[in-house]
């Protein structure tokens, strides 16, 4: 696991796309797993950017988000649906038969998690996965006791990952009980991992996450398991860590190229 520290949100969320952009312009076809929330918007707008300035070319990218909530129409404002038009599909040169979100209206919601899975093996495996993390440590919606091993699922929330989601939904008591999610499983296998993490009420989870124990209790801790896992942070998030001193000289010591 790579721990990057950078001093604020935006210069955490250029690095990110800069990394997402060399992915694509190594290989053109890339497959991207992508997430939502607020953390990624800035860079889904450098992307944006990145296409507008330098032609960085989406045609032959597919993504695969990580999740939806079940029950939600796709034109409903606080889908995934809905965000990943906003921000970054309806801005970029995607073919829109490669971009794939868990269908969250299935009448049959095995059968739609199954056919997700062989949907990412068939398009050869996601090359690089954006996450984030929840304030207890979930990734994706996988919540503290999923599997280490899952797949592709139906979750219930808790009542806290809905307190946190309720501004999307005008309060907490609009917000799905249920969603449709990668599993860890899913996640564990793409090439290249790239969690990010801002402000200082994620410094608990990161610090769980990147310093203590792999644990079902805490999910994102799995990715300690990832040989390419990278977490990508700012001062605050960076904050309960103990050996972020370390983790600054280590990425300050590297060779250059390494740094992209």
């Amino acid at each position: 696991m790579e721990v990057i520290i950078k001093p604020d949100t935006h210069a955490a969320a250029r690095l990110a796309a800069r990394k997402i952009a060399a992915v694509i312009r190594e290989k053109p076809g890339a497959v991207l797993g992508l997430a939502t929330g607020r953390t990624p918007v800035e860079t889904y707008e450098r992307l944006v950017e990145l296409r507008r300035t330098e032609g960085l070319d989406f045609s032959r990218v597919t993504t695969f988000n990580l999740d939806e909530y079940v029950g939600l129409d796709p034109k409903h404002p606080a889908s995934y649906h809905a965000y990943m038009e906003g921000v970054l599909f309806s801005k970029i040169n995607l073919d829109r038969g490669r971009n794939y979100l868990p269908d969250g209206l299935s009448t049959d919601v095995p059968k739609t998690c199954r056919e997700y899975e062989d949907r990412i093996r068939a398009a050869g495996g996601i090359d690089i996965q954006i996450l984030g993390i929840g304030s207890d440590g979930h990734l994706g919606f996988n919540e503290p006791s999923s599997s280490l091993a899952s797949r592709t699922r139906i979750k219930t929330l808790t009542d806290r990952t809905r307190k946190d989601n309720a501004a999307f939904f005008g309060g907490e008591d609009k917000v799905p009980r249920h969603v449709i999610t990668m599993g860890l499983g899913t996640i564990m296998d793409a090439r290249v991992c790239i969690l990010m993490a801002f402000g200082r009420k994620k410094a608990t989870a990161v610090a769980q996450a990147v310093e203590g124990p792999v644990t079902a209790m805490v999910p994102a801790s799995i990715l300690q398991m990832h040989p390419a896992a990278i977490v990508l942070i700012d001062d605050e998030a960076a904050s309960e860590l103990k050996r972020a001193d370390y983790y600054r000289w280590v990425y300050d010591h590297k060779p250059a190229w390494q740094k992209d």
